[in-house]
């Protein structure tokens, strides 16, 4: 019996071993190995850009950030752009006035912040590079001493306060009264008429005072008749300015009166793509526009720092937004997870160059 026993074992086991050796074919691995990007001098930003869907991580993440913003940038495509973070102040307001001249911004949705430092810079303004410590500092002690001075800094990036008491004065003299005016006959104007008329007096007053700096973002927007919305505009200080000439006279805001326009474009929308520059409020209110519309975007991009295990929404996959309907179940879409000051000007460069081409 023992024998026998042992025996029935030993076929068992050789039994076992000749399954081992039926394994299925990994289909995945036959195909698209990691190549090694090469560069060189004098290569285009799209050639680099090109270079990157060789690589992986992030650099194929770019790659496909190029791929996707091609093809939202056609003329078929209503696009809308969410700008959030420090974008203006720390150099990218040109490249957001470009593509709105160009043709390439449909619905713009922005940050009170943003739409300040742009005025800032329309008026004659500037931001100054700066330093996160000075020598023989601390942090603690650097930003004591700036706040002496009079100078606001945004990580290496410096602004002399006296601007904003010149971005004040510019308000309640080309802006407000005109608003005032039409909240006295209609009781209250939208946030996108605030900033329609914001775009108007930055571009007056920088060709009037032949400003060095061009009149960027908000005046593009006005000359292209681009709708700015800006549903956060109270937390900012173009927020506070308008808060406080309220107090004194019939200008108000009226915070729901963009959502039937917003709304409209993208319900009329034949293809509709979001290309969102950092998170928080400009993001959430981009991609929401989507829900109450009959279809969903069909491309999208996405250029965050924010991780998305912290179930936020600025660091939030835009295939978990494909789960709430905001992304169409076949969009083109992809997140960057990297300095959107450093990603964002390669990823417009290399797209418009293919487009060119």
């Amino acid at each position: 019996m023992s024998d026998e026993h042992e025996h029935g074992s030993d076929d068992g086991d050789s039994e076992a071993d000749g399954d081992s050796h039926h394994e299925p074919e990994r289909e995945t691995f036959s195909h698209d190995p990691v190549g090694h990007a090469e560069v060189r001098a004098g290569m285009t930003v799209g050639e680099l850009a090109d270079q990157y869907g060789n690589a992986g991580v992030g650099a194929a993440d770019l790659h496909e950030a190029v791929d996707v913003t091609e093809s939202m940038f056609d003329d078929d495509v209503t696009v809308f752009f969410g700008l959030a973070g420090a974008m203006v102040p720390t150099g990218m307001r040109r490249i957001v006035a470009d593509l709105i001249r160009e043709g390439h911004i449909d619905v713009l949705v922005t940050t009170g912040a943003n739409l300040t430092h742009d005025a800032i810079e329309a008026i004659g303004g500037k931001h100054h590079h700066g330093e996160v410590h000075a020598e023989g500092k601390t942090e603690r002690e650097h930003d004591e001493t700036l706040r002496d001075e009079g100078v606001d800094r945004i990580y290496n990036v410096y602004l002399p306060q006296e601007f904003f008491a010149d971005f004040e004065s510019h308000l309640r003299e080309e802006v407000f009264p005109v608003l005032e005016a039409e909240c006295e006959e209609e009781g209250a104007v939208s946030i996108q008429r605030l900033t329609e008329e914001l775009g108007r007096a930055n571009l007056e007053v920088n060709d009037r005072d032949d400003v060095d700096e061009g009149p960027g973002i908000a005046a593009a927007a006005y000359e292209n008749d681009v709708p700015i919305y800006c549903p956060a505009v109270q937390d900012s200080v173009l927020g506070l300015q308008a808060w406080m000439y309220s107090q004194t006279g019939a200008f108000t805001l009226d915070a729901l009166a963009d959502m039937t326009p917003l709304t409209d474009i993208a319900f009329h929308a034949d293809e509709a793509g979001a290309f969102v520059v950092g998170g928080g409020v400009p993001k959430n209110f981009t991609l929401q526009t989507m829900l109450v519309a009959p279809d969903a975007y069909d491309y999208a991009v996405q250029l965050t720092m924010d991780p998305k295990q912290t179930g936020g929404l600025s660091g939030a996959t835009l295939d978990e937004a494909r789960s709430w309907g905001k992304l169409e179940k076949d969009a083109d879409n992809v997140s960057v997870y990297a300095d959107a000051t450093i990603t964002f000007p390669l990823v417009v460069a290399a797209a418009l160059e293919r487009l060119e081409n």
